[in-house]
């Protein structure tokens, strides 16, 4: 949640430097942004998280959580507690005929094309490179894979500064849509959260498909039962939780 919000942050604030030193727009605003959230990442892992593996589940929540306030505290003594706004590209500023008397966004439709360009591309790197078997193992057993001359902390510091990076991509595309804005990090958390545990823990499958379920329902509960779609989503998750307590898929 918070590497979205700071993808969000990111955006607005780097836009008018990008433009200066560049000349580019907001392409080239997402292409810098990922590059620092990776190094970004690779530096939080290896001054924080690398010296946690090795202990209990609950001491890296803690370090977790105390992050999320140092980056809340933060981002208020870096751009205040403003609202902002980013303005999406021209060439996909228009809107999409759908028949006479409904349009939809083009730059929504770039959103759906990023989500699904990150998906395949997750899939075929986990599916079909030697990069993605090495993760796979060492998330299963990390000592088998460090014995086969594997250096699993160098791959844990790479695939933590990755997974930075997609979360500051999504919080620069999104931010045009959702505006900038504090504490937004904090919403997105609890819906990766509920992602996670419909999915089932560890899930990549999971995680895809339980994100398609909960866009569903929430877009189809704002329609059909606009006072109840606040709450929708967490009745699906309990409803699954009591139907498969492991969620929808093994991980994997």
């Amino acid at each position: 949640g918070s590497f979205y919000m700071i993808g969000a942050y990111m955006a607005y604030a780097l836009s008018p430097v990008v433009a200066s030193l560049f000349g580019g727009g907001f392409f080239s605003v997402l292409i810098v942004g990922t590059v620092l959230a990776v190094l970004l990442g690779y530096v939080l892992e290896w001054a924080f998280y690398s010296y946690l593996y090795d202990r209990e589940h609950l001491q890296q929540v803690l370090m977790t959580y105390g992050l999320i306030l140092v980056f809340e505290e933060l981002r208020s003594l870096l751009v205040g507690d403003d609202v902002y706004g980013v303005k999406a590209p021209e060439i996909l500023a228009g809107v999409m005929p759908l028949g006479e008397l409904m349009t939809y966004p083009v730059y929504r439709l770039f959103i759906s094309g990023v989500c699904l360009a990150l998906a395949l591309g997750m899939y075929f790197v986990f599916t079909r490179t030697r990069l993605g078997m090495m993760i796979r193992a060492g998330s299963t057993n990390r000592e088998m894979v460090q014995s086969l001359g594997i250096d699993i902390s160098f791959l844990y510091r790479v695939v933590f500064a990755a997974g930075v990076a997609i979360a500051v991509l999504a919080g620069m595309v999104a931010s045009p849509v959702s505006s900038v804005y504090p504490g937004m990090g904090n919403q997105v958390l609890i819906i990766c959260f509920v992602v996670v545990v419909i999915g089932g823990i560890g899930s990549i499958r999971g995680a895809l498909a339980a994100a398609l379920l909960i866009g569903i329902v929430d877009t189809f509960g704002k329609v059909l039962l606009p006072q109840a779609a606040g709450v929708l989503v967490y009745v699906l998750m309990a409803l699954i939780l009591l139907w498969k307590p492991d969620g929808l898929f093994k991980a994997g």
